[in-house]
């Protein structure tokens, strides 16, 4: 764990449980880019993960098998030439996606295309 991470004292002890399930019960599924390991067991399925925890980290194809939807995690889903490579949630960070209105700019002026309703 890189030492820019901080991890609270309440935080590690929040996720003792998983840990100990992970250490007893736990099999090692797989993991994946992040680095995330994903385990099952016990009619379970959980995900440890790589750093600071965040499910936005967790790709379609580990999702859908976290979610018991299908039995393995979705092989060769990714890398289609119409899909784009999976990126966390940057929702709450100054990445996020805000209109331009909201993100200080202005709208540009229209085109001549519209014309705009006057009620009569």
């Amino acid at each position: 764990m890189p030492p820019s991470e901080s991890f609270s004292f309440v935080r590690r002890a929040s996720q003792i449980g998983t840990l100990l399930r992970t250490f007893f019960c736990g099999k090692e599924i797989g993991r994946d880019a992040f680095g995330n390991r994903y385990y099952g067991g016990g009619g379970r399925r959980w995900v440890i993960y790589a750093g600071e925890p965040d499910p936005t980290k967790v790709p379609p194809e580990w999702h859908i098998w976290l979610h018991q939807t299908a039995d393995a995690p979705l092989q060769g889903s990714a890398g289609q030439p119409w899909q784009k490579a999976h990126v966390r949630n940057r929702a709450g960070t100054a990445e996020a996606w805000a209109p331009a209105a909201l993100a200080g700019g202005m709208r540009p002026k229209a085109t001549g295309d519209y014309q705009a309703w006057k009620p009569e």
